[in-house]
C-alpha cells in the first residue's frame, strides 16, 4: 500500500513539473510573440475621420459596393492615397470587390477583420483543448500574435501538425481554420497592415451599423416591410451631414414633376382655348 501511495506521489510530482516546464515555455513564446507584434503596432492614437456611410435593405450587394467604389474614386481622382477594403472573409464579398476594383483599374488592399480571424483559432482551440481550459487561451494567444507578425504559414503548419493527432471526430474545428486561413492567406498580412497604419478590425464598420440599423430597427414592437426600412438611406444622409442638401434637392425635383411639367404639358392647349 505504501509502495503504491510513493509510485502515485511521484508520478503527480512529475506531472506538475512538466506542467512547469510547459507554462514556462508557453510563458517565453508568449513574451516573444508581444515584443514582435510591439514594434509592429503603431503608438499613436488613431480614429476615422471624413467618414462617408451609406446602406440599403433592398440593393443588392453589388450595387452597394459599386456605390462605395464610385465614392472612393470620386474623392481620390488621382489614386495618390491606397484603398484598403476590410471584409469578414466571405467569398462573395471578396469577388464583388475585386470585380469593382478592375472595373476602376485600381489595385486594392484586402485585409480580413482580425476578429472574424479569433474566432476561427478559438473554434480551432476547442478541437485541442477540453471546454473551459485554461490553456486554450494561452494557445489562442500565441498563435494570434503569430498571425499579427505576418507568419500565417507557420501557423499553419503548427495547426496541422496538431490535427494530425486527434481523432476525426474532433478535428472540424481545426480543420476548419486550417482551411480558412490558407483560403485567406493573401489577406491576412497584418504585419504590414500594421505598419501601413491601416485598420485590422471592422470596428468602425460594426460601430456604424449598430447605429444606422440596430439603433432603429431592434425596438420592442416595431413593425417595417421591406420599402419602410430604406429609411436606413436617410439616416446615412443625415450621418453624412447631407440630408439639408438632399432636401433642397428633393424639393425642387418635386416641385418640377408636379407643378413645372405639368403646366409646360398644359401650356398649348390653353393657349388654343384662349384664342392666341
Amino acid at each position: 500500500m505504501l509502495e503504491e501511495l510513493e509510485r502515485r506521489e511521484n508520478a503527480a510530482r512529475e506531472r506538475v513539473e512538466q506542467l512547469r516546464v510547459q507554462i514556462a515555455e508557453l510563458t517565453r513564446r508568449l513574451a516573444a510573440e508581444e515584443d514582435r507584434v510591439s514594434r509592429l503596432v503603431i503608438t499613436r492614437e488613431t480614429r476615422a475621420e471624413r467618414k462617408w456611410l451609406c446602406g440599403s435593405i433592398i440593393t443588392d450587394p453589388g450595387a452597394v459596393i459599386a456605390k462605395v467604389f464610385d465614392h472612393a474614386a470620386a474623392g481620390n481622382p488621382a489614386r495618390a492615397r491606397p484603398w484598403v477594403v476590410l471584409v469578414d472573409g466571405a467569398r462573395h464579398q471578396l469577388d464583388l470587390i475585386n470585380a469593382e476594383a478592375a472595373r476602376h483599374h485600381i489595385s486594392v488592399h484586402i485585409v480580413i477583420d482580425f476578429v472574424h480571424v479569433l474566432e476561427k483559432l478559438w473554434a480551432a482551440a476547442w478541437s485541442l483543448h477540453p471546454p473551459a481550459a485554461p490553456a486554450a487561451e494561452d494557445w489562442v494567444a500565441i498563435h494570434a500574435l503569430a498571425l499579427l507578425a505576418g507568419r500565417t504559414d507557420q501557423v499553419v503548419t503548427a495547426l496541422t501538425a496538431q490535427a494530425t493527432a486527434l481523432p476525426a471526430r474532433r478535428r472540424d474545428g481545426i480543420d476548419a481554420c486550417i482551411r480558412y486561413l490558407i483560403n485567406n492567406a493573401e489577406h491576412l498580412r497584418y504585419d504590414e497592415a500594421l505598419k501601413a497604419g491601416w485598420p485590422i478590425a471592422t470596428s468602425v464598420i460594426e460601430g456604424a451599423c449598430r447605429h444606422q440599423i440596430a439603433d432603429r430597427f431592434d425596438l420592442a414592437g416595431a413593425r417595417r416591410g421591406l420599402t419602410g426600412a430604406e429609411v436606413v438611406k436617410l439616416r446615412a444622409l443625415t450621418a453624412n451631414g447631407h440630408l439639408d442638401a438632399y432636401w433642397s434637392y428633393h424639393l425642387a425635383r418635386q416641385h418640377e414633376r408636379v407643378h413645372q411639367t405639368h403646366y409646360q404639358e398644359d401650356m398649348p392647349s390653353l393657349l388654343d382655348r384662349s384664342g392666341h
